[in-house]
């Protein structure tokens, strides 16, 4: 009888192991209907007549034997009726008589050896009426391992035939031996008989089962036992808590860390289940075993349960599964742009497929643990087991860092990897993308799920794996070969080594592919000499033959003839551009918004006057607000076609700064070539050329004169500041940049990274765009008014001949003026015959002198009050921010010499 004992109990503890493992059988129904309706053919005949020797456990642990309590130790009988017993049997059983009623004591108190001095004195009681308790399949879950039954009922739910006898009417040593069967049983989870759940915790609730179960031990236990046993069921309760955690994080929603996290502790709790079984030996064949031996021999499995238990209830907390964790996520953003990329995919918006806000996973939960490694560092054994939950939790994620450092790409399910990939943000986007949102937004690093380990090198894991992608999508990475010798955890002596050995082979990789592979500093240049005007002799020829074309209002402008015009040019003989292999790259736009406007709102949007970066519009300017006199030279710009990768360094966003030096730049060629067109008609038309015998009208011309010239060497001085000075300078430097090599004996600095080229590059665009006056709002307003007095004084000259010739005395008579040849007064009367049949106006017409002086003392003004203010603002801005306008100063002051605006203001506020 006492071998079968033993041998039904412990192979208890194993199927306890087993079944932990292979939840796909169910497992006790309850842990009390296991105790009773377990049938055992060796347990069918009544064992009363069975006796042995019996010991008592004294004080002092001796043993004592003690005849009289043997003689009243009684045997377990089971507590179902003959219609039980047939209904469990088989059928050959089923056939046979049934046993002779059998003796009855409480359940589990006969679990002893034959030799063991804790005796039972407890009476049997008759047969009672069965209880047949029973479990359900529940349905799937995520988890793999997660139990597929439900939760036994409770102990108390029990008919009470079959409630043990009180405490307080055994004895100490009968107590003793209860309660160390009960402990064995609750430390895997069970109910015992004396020790059962508390009232507070439902089993079927999921945040009970996390919190872990609480137990209460029946009244009248000998105060010494109920001290100890209360102290031990504080590991009963974390193992609880700790095997409904690994169900729950098991969950596919959870991620990867937490999974491995999870196969972690789960060997745990296989060792922990292992030392139960070994305890219960021990209480089956050692008389010695007592509650105080078994609290010895399970204290550093108790300290191990509770680092679990509490790493595993901060991650619960983080999730909001015990509690509200009041700490901000930044997964909502990242929570919308997965379920916006999921629909557009064509994914489906099931539970488990859009994760929580409050999820806490990858490398967050890695941040956890090693938070918590840190705060234990002086506990030696919490600090190994800590040390080993966190290498085996990291190798999934180890794996994702590896994937990206090396081949480029994302394998992240659950979305947990520092690196957020935005799948809907293509590459082809780049054609139209003003923002740079490819290179920006499409891999960005989750600042709340950095690992601890990577905070440091962040910055470079994301870069290296961004310069890898693009090398990788053109063609520059075998992704088929497998990432082998690489560290597969975080206290691997290789792991910075790794991450910055990948950043310097990803950087020099897509380096090398930019600048030998795609000529990167060709396009450059081939983008200076087309934006920058260098060496324009082809522009200048375009111009010309485009002449007819750009005269017209831009809606008119026919874009197709002026492209084809622009392709004629490029390719003539001798010209830089017939040299350049990107030629074909280079296309002709019509932008209706003036270019003051277009500057004017970036100014304003982007705050660069506050010493801001320059941010381009998000999308090219619409018609919306357009100018209604724009024509075809102030609304020409180009544009730039640039394959992938180039168009990182070259975007949208770099092109429409070209876009808008160019324009600035052909402005002021094209109001010099007016005024030079001026200065022609007045040198041409005899009633320019012509000096006049009429003084106040000669006068009148050479302020004309003196004007036009003001205005031709404010343009010319500007046009050669912002090439000679400002563009070809900070060009050399970039160049110089790119050129260098690695070498620390040389002044500059050479590029070291692909951010660093990218940078410079746009550095390189900005300064030129501030040293040029246009990122500044106050310059931008009077240079604008300055170059429309120009224009509309160069535009106007037409109709001052056409006045000059009324006011004239010595043009408008029949006879020849004295000063005039007889060629040149035939001549004029004859375009002058010509012109009035023309406009049809009577040739006795007679004009205004007052008019057309006061028409020119309005330009005058105009022109000498703007440049004095754009000079004292010159002079300001020069000295709180960009030195290099202080030069332009002094040769503007010029064009104001001599007048009652030279000088500069002192009584009025600057920049106004």
């Amino acid at each position: 009888m006492s071998s079968s004992n033993h041998a039904r109990v412990s192979s208890r503890a194993e199927r306890r192991i087993t079944n932990d493992h292979a939840s796909a059988q169910p497992r006790a129904s309850t842990a009390q209907s296991s105790r009773h309706e377990r049938q055992d053919p060796r347990r069918q005949q009544s064992p009363t007549a069975e006796s042995s020797t019996a010991h008592r456990r004294g004080a002092s642990g001796s043993q004592r034997t003690n005849r009289a309590v043997e003689e009243r130790r009684t045997e377990r009988v089971q507590l179902t009726t003959k219609e039980s017993i047939t209904r469990t049997r088989s059928s050959e059983r089923r056939s046979a008589p049934a046993p002779a009623p059998e003796r009855q004591r409480p359940p589990d108190l006969a679990r002893t050896h034959s030799n063991d001095p804790r005796m039972r004195s407890i009476k049997a009681e008759g047969p009672q009426s069965p209880w047949l308790p029973e479990v359900s399949l529940v349905s799937h879950t995520s988890a793999p391992l997660a139990s597929r039954i439900t939760m036994p009922p409770l102990a108390m739910l029990a008919p009470q035939s079959l409630q043990p006898k009180p405490l307080h009417e055994l004895t100490m040593e009968v107590q003793e031996a209860a309660i160390l069967e009960d402990l064995l049983m609750v430390l895997m989870g069970y109910e015992g008989q004396y020790i059962r759940f508390a009232k507070t915790y439902n089993p079927a609730e999921e945040k009970d089962r996390l919190a872990g179960p609480g137990f209460k031990i029946l009244p009248g236990l000998d105060p010494s036992l109920q001290d100890l046993s209360t102290t031990m069921l504080k590991m009963a309760t974390h193992y609880g808590a700790i095997e409904a955690f690994v169900e729950v994080q098991s969950r596919e929603e959870f991620g990867a860390v937490n999974h491995a996290l999870c196969a972690a502790i789960r060997k745990l709790l296989h060792d922990y289940l292992i030392l139960i079984a070994q305890l219960e030996t021990q209480f089956l064949t050692n008389p010695s075993f007592t509650l105080h031996v078994l609290n010895l021999h399970t204290l550093p499995t108790s300290q191990m349960m509770f680092q679990v238990y509490s790493l595993g209830h901060e991650i619960l907390k983080r999730n909001s599964l015990l509690e509200d964790d009041l700490t901000d996520s930044d997964d909502e953003l990242d929570d919308i742009n997965n379920i916006l990329e999921s629909l557009r995919e064509g994914g489906d918006l099931q539970p488990g497929n859009i994760p929580g806000k409050k999820i806490c996973k990858g490398g967050s939960v890695l941040g956890l643990i090693t938070k918590r490694l840190e705060t234990m560092s002086g506990d030696p054994a919490a600090r190994a087991l800590l040390t080993s939950l966190l290498r085996d939790a990291s190798r999934p994620y180890m794996m994702m860092l590896n994937e990206w450092l090396h081949h480029g790409s994302i394998k992240d399910p659950h979305a947990e990897f520092l690196v957020r990939e935005q799948k809907s943000i293509k590459r082809e986007r780049l054609e139209v993308d003003y923002t740079d949102e490819y290179w920006e937004r499409r891999y960005t690093i989750r600042e709340q799920d950095v690992p601890p380990q990577l905070e440091g090198v962040k910055g470079k894991v994301l870069l290296a794996g961004k310069y890898l992608n693009v090398v990788r999508e053109c063609g520059g990475v075998d992704v088929s070969k497998a990432v082998t010798d690489v560290p597969r955890s975080f206290d691997d002596n290789r792991f910075l080594d790794n991450v910055n050995n990948a950043y310097a082979h990803a950087n020099q990789s897509l380096l090398e592919l930019l600048l030998t592979t795609h000529a990167l500093p060709a396009r450059l240049r081939s983008l200076k000499h087309y934006f920058f005007l260098d060496r324009s002799d082809f522009f200048t020829y375009f111009l010309e033959l485009g002449t007819s074309e750009l005269s017209k209002p831009v809606k008119k402008v026919n874009t197709s003839k002026l492209q084809s015009l622009l392709d004629l040019v490029l390719r003539q003989p001798g010209s830089v551009a017939a040299q350049d292999p990107f030629k074909e790259d280079i296309k002709v736009e019509m932008n209706e918004i003036s270019l003051t406007d277009s500057l004017t709102r970036v100014v304003n949007i982007s705050g660069i006057e506050a010493g801001e970066s320059l941010q381009t519009p998000a999308s090219q300017p619409t018609t919306t607000g357009s100018d209604a006199n724009a024509l075809g030279f102030t609304s020409l710009q180009l544009d730039y076609a640039v394959p992938f990768p180039v168009s990182l360094v070259i975007s949208r966003k770099t092109v429409w700064r070209y876009q808008a030096l160019f324009r600035y730049l052909l402005s002021l060629r094209y109001l010099e070539q007016q005024l030079v067109a001026s200065w022609q008609t007045h040198n041409r038309v005899a009633s320019w050329s012509h000096k006049s015998s009429n003084r106040p009208v000669e006068m009148w011309k050479r302020r004309a004169f003196t004007l036009r010239a003001r205005m031709l060497v404010f343009v010319q001085q500007l046009l050669y500041f912002c090439t000679a000075e400002v563009i070809e300078p900070n060009w050399q430097a970039l160049m110089s940049k790119l050129n260098a090599k690695d070498d620390s004996d040389e002044g500059t600095s050479s590029i070291r990274t692909v951010d660093e080229l990218m940078q410079d590059h746009v550095d390189f665009l900005d300064t030129c765009l501030k040293e040029c006056m246009l990122t500044n709002k106050n310059l931008l307003k009077i240079h604008s008014k300055l170059m429309h007095t120009c224009t509309m004084f160069a535009t106007y000259s037409t109709w001052l001949s056409r006045e000059l010739e009324k006011v004239d005395t010595d043009l408008n008579g029949a006879e020849k003026p004295r000063r005039m040849s007889q060629q040149k007064w035939e001549k004029y009367r004859a375009e002058r015959d010509e012109r009035n049949e023309r406009n049809r106006r009577p040739n006795d017409t007679v004009g205004s002198f007052d008019k057309m002086d006061e028409n020119l003392k309005k330009y005058e003004v105009n022109f000498s009050k703007n440049l004095r203010t754009l000079l004292d603002a010159l002079n300001h801005y020069a000295a709180t921010e960009t030195v290099v306008l202080l030069g332009l100063c002094a040769r503007l002051s010029t064009a104001n010499q001599g007048t009652a605006y030279s000088g500069l203001r002192t009584d009025e506020a600057t920049g106004s």
